[in-house]
């Protein structure tokens, strides 16, 4: 099997198995791999550990119960792989900070992860990619809505609150005022940007998950800053230090060369609001590890 079906059959297996017991061991075992091969390729090429993706998708269908349904919290722990209320109550806040009670009782579902579609074109050999020089950025336009959304269905990781019915309409607002930006390779989407002009900030980015080790943000921040904005810096928020529902999204940035500014809280969510400033961004970061 070459690395792309393997992806792709353990993200079919892990989905099909979310209400079992499931670690690393098991779903080597079932699909009949060494578990150091299979952790080793899945968390290269997608970004996340395997533990990661089941964690949280375990939790975002635990979540979907707890707001669309009546089962006692307990089923719901026992469905989402958990032995005890207590120890699902312990992870489910450090993720989504509410208990599965505060979370039941505000009637405010979001996802922390969504299935991972990748469909084959995604896949390129290594060798292909490296040779390869026909990334692209433009401006963003109502026949590109669909892709961007596919896109972002990927990375909500990264934005705890996400709705996408209030994303899809700011999104049209932001295509329409020449605020949003696509990077594509070929016919595919690979990344996406919404920045504020007035607040100098950027309020959406997204890379996909088996693009993020070639350097994509900092790609989009030299032409956007250079070509579109001429600013001297520009803001994002993201993760607080040591939010464990973080998948690397603040490390990343600081690889970027982002500072540590205020902490914030946007939809009662703890948030810190990051400054990058483009002579920092000038002075270097040749890690190719990059988001």
């Amino acid at each position: 099997m070459n690395t792309s079906n393997l992806i792709i059959t353990t993200i079919s297996y892990i989905e099909d198995h979310l209400t079992e017991k499931l670690n690393l061991d098991v779903i080597a075992n079932a699909l009949h791999y060494s578990k150091y091969y299979l952790h080793r390729i899945f968390s290269k090429r997608v970004g996340m550990t395997i533990h990661e993706y089941v964690q949280r998708r375990q939790l975002t269908e635990a979540a979907k119960l707890l707001a669309f349904s009546n089962k006692p919290i307990l089923d719901i722990a026992i469905l989402a792989g958990y032995d005890s209320q207590q120890a699902f109550t312990t992870i489910f806040k450090a993720m989504y900070k509410k208990t599965p009670l505060q979370f039941r009782e505000d009637e405010q579902y979001y996802a922390l992860q969504l299935r991972f579609r990748f469909d084959d074109e995604y896949f390129r050999e290594e060798s292909k990619k490296e040779a390869e020089c026909g990334k692209k950025i433009r401006f963003a336009s109502e026949k590109d809505v669909d892709a961007w959304m596919n896109l972002v269905r990927l990375v909500i990781d990264g934005y705890p609150y996400f709705y996408e019915e209030e994303h899809m309409k700011v999104l049209r607002k932001c295509i329409a005022e020449g605020r949003a930006f696509i990077m594509t390779e070929g016919d595919t989407v690979i990344g996406n940007m919404m920045i504020s002009y007035a607040r100098e900030s950027i309020d959406f980015l997204g890379v996909h998950p088996l693009y993020r080790k070639q350097g994509i943000a900092k790609l989009f921040m030299e032409v956007v800053i250079s070509e579109w904005l001429k600013i001297n810096s520009i803001s994002i928020t993201t993760f607080r230090e040591g939010d464990k529902a973080d998948t690397g999204y603040r490390k990343a940035l600081k690889e970027l060369g982002f500072a540590e500014a205020e902490l914030l809280t946007e939809f009662g969510y703890p948030t810190q609001r990051m400054v990058l400033h483009s002579k920092q961004l000038e002075r270097g970061y040749n890690n190719d590890d990059s988001y």
